[in-house]
């Protein structure tokens, strides 16, 4: 019976430092693995830098597309660019031409 008294005697001071531990170790394991914790802040970190790739390669390909375009407007006709398109949307192609489409 000795064991059970000390334990009841002890207890009631242990209290407040298990409390306290078991409140510390919740809040320190949802600020690494919680909803906005240091794994979450990091994933969205990997996740910003893969769509501003994406953005930029879409502006790149956005201003190549402007730039085809713009040698198609009636001021500044590239003869070179209404041939290719022609021949690619009409299907010409002389006798002694070889024709490599690149699909872009």
């Amino acid at each position: 019976m000795g064991l059970i008294e000390e334990f009841r005697r002890r207890a009631p001071s242990a209290i407040v430092p298990v409390l306290c531990a078991c409140a510390i170790s919740y809040f320190g394991y949802h600020a690494i693995e919680g909803d906005r914790g240091l794994q979450a802040y990091a994933r969205l970190s990997q996740e910003v830098t893969i769509a501003q790739q994406a953005l930029a390669e879409t502006g790149r390909e956005r201003r190549e597309m402007e730039r085809r375009v713009s040698l198609l407007r009636a001021d500044r006709l590239d003869l070179d660019m209404l041939d290719e398109q022609a021949r690619r949307i009409l299907g010409l192609v002389r006798p002694d031409e070889i024709v490599i489409y690149d699909e872009q």
